[in-house]
């Protein structure tokens, strides 16, 4: 019994993980209708950048503020200066360069920092807190961070006019140009977002997974999966899609296949999703007249 309690537990903690990756997946899907196959390289290459501030001796939570905005910055650069030029390129097109930006970003972050695997620290006390053994402080304090992440894009998407802007970019491009919203900008923010929020999410794996250049192949796949679960078109449905990935991902693997095949959970995850029901759990069903 306890196994199953802290497994479940684990599961939300990793789960919040990989709803932060979802989300951030889904920002850019909504705003492209592509899938960006370079957000987990983008947030290992920000998780390298805070690992080199705290050893340079800046303090973690300053590091981390410093990483957050080198990521959005890094996420506004790509969007607008990359693929701002591309225009309405083929889909084909468009996945190649997402392909290409996940080759360059972990090669340049194996050439700078090199391929040995680092130990990255956590911010949360060694001891479980409150006395209990069923979730550690980093756990615990993984599933912290990410509500605040997203109650804060909550409250950003809802209550201020940037927020709409962004929203209004997203679902529909020409009948904002037409209220005076710059689309443009607003897409190489949403970029930034979704970069932020990556890095956010590599700064919370690192001390589980440790550090090196392909640390977040799997966690992407994992966020893709939640992401479909939820819905592809649906930040609601990627948060949600992100904890049952979790729960599921560490229950299968620690009572039915080990902990050696874990990633297949992610695999038929995908595969189910797409056969059974495409649209994910919340996500927008596209009904066409022939």
């Amino acid at each position: 019994m306890e196994t199953l309690i802290h497994q479940t537990v684990a599961g939300f903690a990793t789960g919040g993980i990989y709803a932060s990756m979802a989300l951030a997946l889904v920002m850019i899907y909504q705003a492209t209708g592509n899938v960006n196959f370079s957000q987990g390289e983008m947030a290992m290459f920000s998780t390298y950048i805070a690992w080199a501030l705290i050893h340079a001796g800046i303090p973690y939570w300053a590091a981390f503020v410093l990483t957050v905005a080198f990521a959005f910055v890094l996420g506004a650069g790509v969007q607008h200066l990359l693929l701002r030029p591309l225009g309405n390129v083929p889909v084909l097109s468009m996945v190649t360069v997402f392909i290409g930006l996940l080759v360059i970003f972990n090669s340049v972050a194996g050439w700078l920092f090199t391929y040995t695997i680092k130990s990255f620290p956590s911010p949360f006390p060694d001891r479980p807190p409150f006395g209990q053994t069923y979730v550690s402080s980093h756990e615990l304090g993984t599933v912290g961070v990410t509500l605040a992440v997203l109650l804060l894009l909550f409250c950003f998407f809802r209550f201020t006019s940037l927020g709409l802007a962004m929203r209004a970019a997203a679902q529909n491009p020409v009948s904002s140009r037409l209220v005076g919203i710059r689309v443009g900008w607003m897409l190489a923010l949403g970029w930034g977002l979704a970069s932020a929020i990556g890095a956010v999410a590599g700064m919370m794996v690192a001390p589980v997974l440790y550090l090196d250049p392909n640390m977040m192949s799997g966690v992407l796949l994992y966020a893709l999966a939640a992401a479909l679960v939820g819905g592809i078109d649906s930040p609601l449905g990627a948060v949600i899609g992100g904890l049952i990935v979790g729960v599921l991902e560490n229950l299968v693997g620690t009572y039915l296949i080990g902990t050696e095949l874990k990633l297949t959970v992610a695999l038929l995850l995908i595969v189910g999703v797409l056969v059974i029901r495409p649209s994910g759990l919340l996500g927008t069903r596209h009904v066409t007249k022939v």
